[in-house]
């Protein structure tokens, strides 16, 4: 058999404990896997604000069977779409809503949008290069425009966006609650939706 055709194959007993992970120590996992949480509770808030802007929204006699008609394909994206569609529905939601309170939204759907650049990088990229000497690490993730992130990413950094990724889905339940409405989902005060 010449060299060329030979063949190889990973030998899976013999890789190290947690492999692809074990560069990294399981605090960076943790944190890393709080904020991808942290993240899918985002999407959520937004997916029930959507209906609350949506539920809300009052219509004339004549728009009522045409606005029930749109609204289940609202809801259904709301609850499948990924975080850039949702932001997307959500701003069209309460720039519909004659009762929307929010002071500033395109202030709101700016940090919204911000954040799901970092989402993408955080919950897609490949970690697969091991931390350096300040425990540093940097991803691989390449954008649809192929933009390369080029940013190292440690501990105190996931911890940030953990909490400014809640500190979002705590100003997109206040957009609904500011309205005088009970968060779906929740015990809290205000009207029921529905």
């Amino acid at each position: 058999m010449k060299d060329e055709d030979r063949r190889f194959m990973v030998d899976c007993d013999k890789l190290p404990a947690q492999f692809p992970t074990h560069l990294h120590p399981a605090e960076f996992w943790e944190a890393l896997g709080r904020v991808v949480a942290t993240f899918g509770f985002l999407e959520e808030m937004l997916g029930k604000a959507i209906f609350s802007f949506t539920a809300t929204q009052q219509y004339s006699e004549t728009e009522i069977q045409a606005a029930y008609g749109r609204w289940l394909p609202t809801l259904y994206r709301a609850l499948s779409d990924p975080l850039g569609g949702l932001i997307d529905s959500y701003k069209k939601a309460v720039s519909e809503n004659q009762k929307a309170t929010i002071s500033n939204p395109e202030e709101l759907i700016d940090h919204l949008r911000k954040a799901s650049v970092i989402r993408n990088v955080l919950c897609h990229g490949s970690w697969n290069r091991p931390p350096d000497e300040l425990g540093q690490s940097l991803p691989l993730f390449i954008n649809r425009k192929n933009e390369i992130f080029e940013t190292s990413i440690d501990l105190a950094y996931l911890k940030q966006v953990q909490r400014h990724t809640a500190e979002l889905a705590c100003a997109v339940i206040n957009t609904v609650t500011q309205m005088g409405y009970r968060f779906p989902g929740s015990n809290g005060p205000g009207n029921p939706i529905l």
